[in-house]
């Protein structure tokens, strides 16, 4: 901004007209004693504002410098991190209960005949953000922006009295923001809330209570159950015959169907009680559960043994509800695995190894790719078509929470939790007749459909509110946020006055240099919090 473009009165100055600068915090080690002085860092500035938690402590019986602690109004400006974090500013008020000192990476600023509040929010606004950007400097992966560079900074400075009337409204204006923020901000953990009380209704058959009232010669699961037990044997016989004719054994009769094995019965006595005609089976049961293909084995190679490279997706692709397959791999597949680890339309893809958080995480493939594998991160669950609908597998089980603690539970966990397939296959599934499925996922898709709604809209406002927020600043910088007063002094007069005060400081009178602080003694930490410590 020039003085130029400047509403009536306003003019522009440098930081090191308008405060003095300390550029070095301190330095030295400290610790989790609460007996000590409170050390403000980098962390501590949130949203354009100071946080007093998890704060560290300089050792009582270290002697600081009294240069060091902090008075209402100072301004702390962060100097280097990552080139989004540099620059971070916000004022120190007296809301902690002792004086606070600050850390080496950040400047303090002690402004004359400036507000505060409002230096903080043009450093922190689009105007300061493009002003760090041009200056930044680069140094071993960090970015930087010196004390010197700070003092060269030019904002614009409106009258006294103009200051505080901005600072007031801006004050009222962010309270309204921030209110609306975290009205916003709290959205997303109710919806989740409600979203996990429907798919427990739906779980326990509550969601369809009034359903089965009305439908009351629907066939029971039990029925179902038979079906699926019967389609199971012959998908295993199907197999078993063509590995026999494969490696030139064709069976000759039929014994080799009494190595087929029934999956363990679930331990029901353990498990909520389920609604009439509903029943428990395992996974396995529900449907044919499969690991993927691991990758590390060298004879897998493209061109060997008619191998071609294959799409496949890994635990990095499954998302809550949803497969992100933008950043798929590829690895050569023969068509005996292309036959057997290739997805269709309707499978359930799991996550085998991850965080214990997000073990068991699952998605439903739609057929976006075709020929795309799974590889052996993750687990492709194919329900029986003759007993179990994979629509509600996925909405009501596989993403409700109480199965997902069953998983977590289940998993092994060393430095990556791991739900192997033996620990998959037994873990309980409920089963509803195939009606009573269908009904389960019309409404549970319905109610779904609708906290997506709010969801989207939620974030819709949380991004207005938040250009809401960068407008009133800007408006603010521009002489347009209060009415302007005529009879307001101009802001020259003041930056006269500013001017005259420092002339008479010495050269290095804006800048606390380290070996100064060294002057300091533990007595004058004494006297400045005011508290008798012990040696």
């Amino acid at each position: 901004m020039s003085n130029e473009t400047l509403p009536r009165g306003w003019r522009t100055a440098r930081v090191e007209d308008l405060a003095t600068l300390v550029q070095y915090g301190s330095s030295s080690k400290t610790s989790e004693d609460e007996t000590g002085v409170p050390v403000l860092r980098m962390g501590n500035i949130v949203n354009g504002r100071l946080v007093f938690e998890a704060l560290k402590y300089l050792p009582p019986e270290h002697q600081e410098f009294p240069e060091l602690l902090l008075r209402p109004g100072d301004v702390l400006f962060n100097r280097t991190n990552s080139p989004e974090l540099v620059g971070k500013t916000a004022v120190y008020s007296a809301e902690h209960p002792s004086p606070c000192s600050f850390a080496s990476y950040l400047i303090r600023l002690r402004l004359r005949d400036y507000e505060p509040s409002l230096f903080a929010a043009y450093v922190n606004s689009g105007y300061g953000r493009a002003w760090i950007r041009s200056c930044v400097s680069q140094q071993v992966g960090q970015a930087n922006v010196s004390g010197g560079k700070l003092r060269e900074l030019q904002v614009p400075v409106p009258p006294r009295n103009e200051q505080r009337r901005i600072v007031a409204k801006l004050e009222t204006l962010q309270a309204r923001s921030r209110r609306a923020r975290e009205a916003l901000d709290a959205v997303p953990p109710l919806l989740e809330k409600l979203r996990q009380s429907i798919l427990a209704a739906a779980f326990r058959g509550d969601l369809t209570k009034d359903w089965r009232a009305k439908n009351k010669d629907v066939e029971p699961a039990s029925k179902l159950l038979e079906r699926i037990r019967a389609e199971r044997r012959k998908k295993w016989e199907e197999s078993e015959l063509a590995k026999l004719k494969a490696k030139g054994k064709p069976p000759t009769d039929d014994k080799w169907k009494s190595k087929y094995k029934e999956p363990v019965p679930v331990d029901t006595p353990r498990l909520p009680e389920l609604p009439q005609g509903w029943c428990w089976i395992s996974i396995e049961t529900a449907g044919d559960v499969l690991l993927g293909r691991r990758r590390a084995a060298q004879e897998y190679v493209a061109g060997r043994d008619g191998r071609v490279m294959r799409s496949y997706v890994r635990v990095a692709n499954v998302k809550e509800d949803r497969l992100d397959l933008s950043d798929v791999l590829e690895m050569p597949f023969n068509d005996v695995e292309l036959g057997l680890y290739r997805l269709l339309p309707g499978d359930i893809i799991l996550s085998e190894g991850q965080s214990p958080e997000l073990v068991g995480q699952s998605a439903v493939f739609k057929g976006e790719v075709e020929d795309l594998c799974i590889q052996a991160t993750v687990h492709r669950f194919r329900a029986y078509s003759s007993g179990t609908s994979s629509a509600f597998a996925q909405l009501v089980f596989l993403n409700h929470l109480h199965s997902r603690v069953f998983m977590r539970a289940s998993s092994l966990t060393t430095n990556i939790a791991h739900l192997t397939s033996e620990r998959l296959k037994p873990l309980p599934f409920p089963l509803p007749p195939m009606a009573e499925q269908a009904e389960i996922v019309r409404r549970v898709r319905k109610v779904l459909e609708r906290t997506n709604g709010i969801a989207t809209h939620a974030s819709q406002l949380r991004s207005r509110e938040k250009s809401l927020s960068t407008a009133i600043v800007a408006k603010a910088f521009r002489g347009e946020l209060v009415p302007q007063d005529p009879s307001n002094a101009s802001a020259q007069g003041m930056l006269t006055r500013s001017e005259t005060t420092t002339s008479g400081a010495a050269n290095g009178g804006t800048s606390v240099s380290r070996e100064s602080r060294r002057r300091a003694t533990r007595s004058t930490i004494v006297a400045a919090t005011g508290e008798e410590r012990q040696s």
